[in-house]
């Protein structure tokens, strides 16, 4: 009898700042994931856009050079309503996370995190779409 392996997540990760990149690429490529990167919002977009196939989860940074509001997780959750939208701030106001959550993001998480935390939460995030 031959296992039918599952296909691996696919994550997207918004982030200009390189270390941080650097760190959600490594974490999440080390628990399986197939993380693909963009560093501004025109990136994002367009990496969305030419994707064969919806990603599972967005990891999306905030504030970006070309990006300080919730329009860019507006166009992504039209882009890609199945999509998953964690948001990554270290501008947690309330009105930025309820505006987030209002938005459809599925979670709200504020910089600095613990990253043992995030492959678990990647994982609830994909589970809720069923």
């Amino acid at each position: 009898m031959v296992l039918k392996q599952s296909p691996r997540l696919r994550i997207l990760v918004v982030d200009d700042e390189t270390l941080i990149r650097w760190s959600l690429v490594e974490t999440l490529s080390d628990a399986g994931f197939d993380v693909i990167t963009a560093t501004d919002a025109q990136s994002a977009l367009q990496v969305v856009a030419s994707a064969p196939a919806p990603f599972d989860v967005v990891l999306l940074d905030f504030r970006l050079p070309d990006s300080s509001d919730l329009t860019l997780l507006s166009q992504l959750r039209r882009m890609s309503p199945a999509t998953r939208i964690i948001l990554m701030t270290a501008y947690g106001t309330p009105e930025v996370i309820q505006g987030a959550l209002d938005l459809g993001a599925y979670r709200v998480i504020s910089k600095p995190f613990d990253m043992s935390a995030l492959s678990p939460l990647v994982m609830q995030a994909h589970a809720s779409r069923f």
